[in-house]
């Protein structure tokens, strides 16, 4: 596909010399072939394209990779140097030259033989080309959080539902046996009623790409040099050694896409675009599909959602390279008119009070449970013990998977829900967004969780979704 600055329409539809040409000569059964029948056989897989070769696309793929009813077909990413990467890894894999090679995530998807497509792109292409994959009826395993916003996440639910394609977040805790276990024993009653929940998120900013060392180092030289990206702002002397022009292989226009055009800033793309709200959602949005999405598990709030919430956060400059949220706390009101639960439940989702551990922790009317990564602990030592409960105490028994890519691609096969499907995605992710964007007004909101709609306040409203730049628009 052309790139936009040669001024032609990214989105006109693709010749079928072109299309031939981008398929290349990979012949494998379509999914007719084995839906229904059970485990495919090596020569009967569930074909797989990869979208996105940065932080989460590697491993995700590696994972894939060892399935052996599973062959990676595809790859596509906007980094040349990173799409190498990717086709290196997987032929290097399979012993041959057969995966082909994208820039555009139309073309992969218009081949009929891929059954399914694993999406590891930053939060701001999501909606896109989630809503595209639907539309295209392939399976899909994207990554959390479901959209940048409320009203992509729930373009993508309606995509989802209205094609009838399988769905797998990449909240893969929920395949972990701890995270299993603690909510099994919310879901059981052992804690009693749930009264409060803490949900401990990362602050701050963390360099994922290793550049900004280079980057202060550039500074350094400056009067009153900044000791942060958080801290360059435009029209400033900083500011401009920080804007270069995008490396060759780097398609920046495209990369920017939907959002609103920015000048090219190395540690604010590869990576650390998670930390630039016009491209990712800070620590919040990126950890909430991890420890809320936990909460909600234990609760049996998977399709529900809190009725207030009211959220304080501590911000860099809104024009600052990076401009998330340092520290944050939300608290957020769960009706029992709503819930159907005995009571309300309060949660408080937060980063950067250290009163508020790393982790999801349901504190109830007879005890307490707490887990994190690696980490379980309880108010009764005799449930720390083993990596699940005694079958005499699991009255009520969840969901079990024990690898987060293998449940995807038996629900492919069977046609029965993922672990996490998009439902639960979108539900989980609903706090953490409504949490944002009253800190961004600066005051309480109510959310009226049948109709998916914030109440009384037109300023807030408006946040549910966000502008995009032509030609770019949602299906």
């Amino acid at each position: 596909m052309k790139d936009q600055t040669t001024g032609s329409n990214p989105l006109s539809p693709l010749t079928r010399r072109n299309f031939l040409k981008a398929a290349g000569a990979v012949m494998i059964l379509p999914r007719s072939a084995w839906a229904g029948t059970g485990r495919a056989s090596a020569s009967n897989r569930i074909t797989l394209g990869v979208m996105g070769w940065g932080m989460i696309g590697p491993s995700n793929t590696k994972s894939f990779l060892a399935e052996g009813d599973c062959q990676v077909v595809a790859a596509c990413d906007l980094d040349k140097n990173r799409l190498q990467t990717a086709v290196d890894t997987i032929n290097g894999h399979y012993g041959n030259k057969d995966c082909a090679v994208y820039h555009d995530y139309r073309e992969l998807l218009a081949r009929d033989d891929i059954d399914a497509v694993m999406i590891a792109i930053p939060d701001h292409w999501h909606a896109l080309v989630a809503t595209a994959a639907a539309n295209r009826k392939k399976d899909i395993y994207g990554e959390k959080p479901l959209a940048k916003t409320v009203a992509e996440q729930q373009a993508i639910v309606k995509a989802v539902e209205q094609n009838n394609v399988i769905w797998q977040t990449g909240s893969w805790q929920r395949s972990l046996p701890n995270f299993h276990k603690a909510a099994e024993i919310v879901r059981n009653g052992l804690i009693g009623t749930v009264t409060r929940v803490e949900v401990g998120l990362p602050d701050g900013h963390y360099d994922f790409a290793g550049n900004e060392p280079a980057f202060l180092k550039k500074m350094a030289s400056l009067p009153n040099a900044p000791t942060s990206p958080a801290q360059v702002v435009p029209g400033t002397a900083a500011w401009k050694l920080a804007v270069t022009e995008p490396p060759p292989e780097i398609d920046y226009e495209r990369w920017i896409g939907p959002s609103q055009y920015e000048e090219y800033i190395e540690c604010r793309v590869h990576l650390n675009w998670r930390w630039n709200y016009n491209t990712g959602g800070g620590q919040l949005l990126d950890w909430i599909g991890h420890h809320g999405d936990i909460a909600h598990w234990g609760l049996g709030f998977d399709l529900s959602g809190p009725s207030e919430i009211e959220g304080h956060g501590e911000f860099p400059p809104t024009t600052a390279i990076w401009n998330t949220a340092t520290k944050y706390r939300i608290e957020c009101t769960y009706r029992k008119e709503v819930t159907h639960y005995p009571g309300d439940v309060a949660i408080t989702i937060a980063g950067g009070y250290p009163e508020i551990k790393s982790g999801t922790k349901w504190i109830g009317t007879d005890g307490w449970v707490w887990v994190d990564r690696e980490k379980f602990d309880a108010s009764n030592p005799e449930w720390v013990k083993g990596d699940s409960l005694p079958d005499n105490l699991r009255k009520v028994k969840l969901y079990e998977s024990l690898n987060h890519q293998r449940n995807f691609l038996d629900c492919v096969k069977s046609r029965k829900p993922t672990i996490t499907p998009v439902q639960t995605a979108h539900h989980s992710t609903l706090p953490g967004h409504l949490g944002l964007i009253s800190m961004l007004v600066g005051r309480k909101l109510q959310w009226d969780v049948a109709e998916e709609k914030i109440l009384n306040d037109s300023a807030a409203s408006e946040l549910l979704s966000r502008p995009y730049r032509a030609p770019w628009r949602l299906a």
